[in-house]
């Protein structure tokens, strides 16, 4: 079979169980992106792709093909939370918001750090302390892509639903920092504090985050001024799509140095800025943000069964990395409960924010796994105890995450009253009403 057939026929089997599987979600009132990230274990190269039969699963080999449709499926998803900071939207929340999103995150490293540095005294040999403080950094990281996935499906409104996303998307400049910060950190504590130096540790994180930000900024405003020479909205839609594109192109780019200084570009940050120029600077940005979340549900369908495809099962061979995957998963639940319940109290948040805001914040996915890739590829810990350990640990906890995390954030948006379930009789009392 030609490469280009079997790309085509990998996202079709995706597209297909992704769909199907949804189907069964619905009868037993789980989300749509749960049954698409089981859809992806099920015929990823851990089950069905593993027999390496073309038509019936996907195998590593596709499965790395298909890495194109995760980046640009993550830039549409930063984009479109880039609705959530209109300027009318932000005076309303936004300092609740802010404080929000920094304390839960800080407050989550703190007791993840606090459990899986008391585990390393109790077990120095089976696990590092080098570990144990990158790990309580990723735990800062929530996942934008399953919960947007969750509001759009479920039509969520709300004040915990306004509230959620603009913290969602604030945890990914947060995480960059922390995570840059405690890298270093776990770097000298390994023995490769020769490489460590004040441009590492602080100048290119604050670069990336600077850069990113500008970057978005600019391109949202070409993307605004551009807007104004198309009067149809199939065009417009169309100059949307290609400004995404554009953008998560020049994020990807990674060899730009200015003499020792190494400058990078967050995807998800920049994407996000971009949306969130354009959003308040273009007069039919509700229409047009609408139009491109009808067009990219095919696509983030694709992503999610893509994740759950990658979803490495062989974690579960190794007992210490479940030991810790499990401490690491209830220390970071705790961590973004109660982080979000203190902070929320302080800012006078309504009771309803309080109470379930913490529980939306669970899931954990892209920006989490783009940490590990980091530490994976590090000099210091790449092939070593840590680098593995970590991996494993967060590939664990993703899996752990992504199947039970949308679940809960359902639950929680319902208790919060985000959510209103349709009576069962709706659509006969419709048609009723219709031919009253």
């Amino acid at each position: 079979m030609s490469q280009t057939a079997g790309i085509l026929l990998s996202l079709s089997i995706a597209l297909l169980t992704g769909l199907l599987l949804s189907r069964l979600a619905k009868l037993v009132q789980l989300p749509a992106v749960t049954a698409y990230l089981i859809a992806g274990v099920l015929i990823g190269p851990f089950c069905l792709g593993a027999f390496g039969v073309d038509g019936i699963g996907i195998t590593h080999t596709q499965l790395e093909g298909l890495g194109i449709i995760s980046d640009v499926a993550l830039g549409f998803i930063a984009f479109s939370m880039g609705n959530e900071f209109r300027i009318s939207q932000l005076k309303k929340i936004g300092k609740q918001a802010t404080v929000i999103g920094i304390f839960q995150a800080l407050i989550t490293t703190v007791v993840v750090d606090v459990f899986l540095i008391a585990l390393h005294f109790m077990m120095p040999n089976e696990f590092s302390l080098s570990a144990a403080i990158v790990l309580g950094a990723v735990a800062t990281a929530t996942a934008p892509a399953a919960t947007l996935m969750v509001v759009r499906q479920y039509k969520a409104n709300g004040p915990t639903t306004r509230m959620l996303l603009p913290i969602v998307a604030l945890d990914d400049a947060i995480g960059l920092v922390v995570f840059a910060i405690f890298m270093g950190i776990a770097k000298a504590i390994s023995g490769g504090a020769g490489s460590i130096n004040a441009i590492s540790l602080f100048v290119e994180p604050m670069i990336e985050i600077v850069g990113s930000l500008l970057l978005g900024a600019l391109l949202g405003f070409i993307l605004s001024e551009l807007e104004k020479l198309f009067h149809s909205n199939s065009n417009r839609l169309s100059l949307v799509i290609t400004f995404v594109f554009v953008t998560v192109a020049l994020t990807t780019l990674k060899n730009l140095h200015i003499g020792e200084v190494h400058i990078g570009f967050s995807s998800l940050l920049t994407c996000m800025m971009c949306g969130t120029v354009f959003c308040n600077v273009c007069e039919c940005s509700d229409e047009m943000m609408a139009r491109a979340d009808g067009w990219t549900k095919p696509l983030l369908i694709l992503f999610f069964v893509i994740s759950g495809a990658e979803l490495d099962l062989s974690v579960f061979k190794q007992p210490i990395f479940i030991l810790v995957g499990v401490i690491y998963i209830l220390a970071r639940c705790l961590g973004k409960y109660y982080g979000t319940w203190v902070s929320a109290k302080m800012t006078k948040c309504d009771s309803n924010i309080v109470k379930y805001l913490g529980i939306t914040l669970f899931p954990q996915a892209g920006v989490a796994l783009g940490m590990v890739s980091v530490v994976a590829s590090d000099v210091v810990f790449a092939g070593t105890a840590v680098g593995n350990t970590v991996r494993f640990v967060v590939l664990f906890a993703v899996l752990v995450y992504e199947i039970v995390g949308p679940v809960l954030t359902k639950i929680a948006l319902t208790k919060a009253g985000d959510i209103t379930e349709k009576p069962a009789d709706f659509s006969r009392r419709r048609k009723n009403a219709e031919h009253a």
